[in-house]
């Protein structure tokens, strides 16, 4: 059962006036409590030719490579967000580019937002909240040890459209967006 914060009145499930989905309702003052999908942001922090990574130290996938992200603060943008978590998880300054992957992870409640990201010296060191950082050229980065399917999806978009050229100054380019499936856990 869960309790209404405001009056901790116990909360009923119901269609709210005005509304089409069931929210939790709390019968006696009134309030609606909505649960929304929270937002990731990050990075992909670029030095010359090669990506920054974060080796986790928290769980969930504690001791795996991920791109430095984290749950967007009330206050902040999502590109300030992103900057934010790079310099706490990888100790880089960056110059937070345009959004590049926007991935929706409806069976985590989340949304998680990449944007390019410029390192302007290759000074970086883990954060609280990292286990090491390295820089990685494409063929170092290690696949089979990263911590997000969103973060793979990501990386494998980033590195093909580099190919391509499709980065390169004054190219314009779509934001890479799509659905990750419950199915597709790393």
């Amino acid at each position: 059962m869960k309790y209404c914060p405001n009056c901790a009145s116990p909360l009923t499930i119901k269609i709210p006036v005005d509304d089409s989905r069931e929210r939790h309702v709390c019968e006696a003052c009134g309030s609606i409590h909505y649960q929304n999908p929270r937002n990731v942001v990050g990075s992909i922090p670029v030095f010359g030719n090669q990506v920054l990574l974060c080796r986790r130290a928290i769980e969930p996938r504690h001791g795996f490579w991920t791109l430095p992200a984290g749950f967007m603060e009330l206050g902040e943008s999502t590109s300030h967000g992103a900057a934010r978590e790079t310099l706490e998880e990888a100790g880089a300054i960056v110059e937070i580019g345009p959004l590049y992957s926007l991935l929706n992870v409806p069976h985590a409640e989340q949304v998680h937002l990449f944007y390019l990201a410029t390192m302007k010296t290759p000074d970086f060191s883990a954060g609280e909240e990292s286990l090491e950082v390295a820089l990685f050229h494409e063929h170092e980065i290690p696949w089979n040890d990263l911590a997000f399917p969103t973060v793979k999806q990501t990386l494998e978009w980033f590195f093909a459209d580099r190919a391509a050229g499709l980065l390169d100054a004054n190219t314009e380019f779509h934001v890479r967006s799509r659905d990750i499936l419950p199915s597709e856990k790393i």
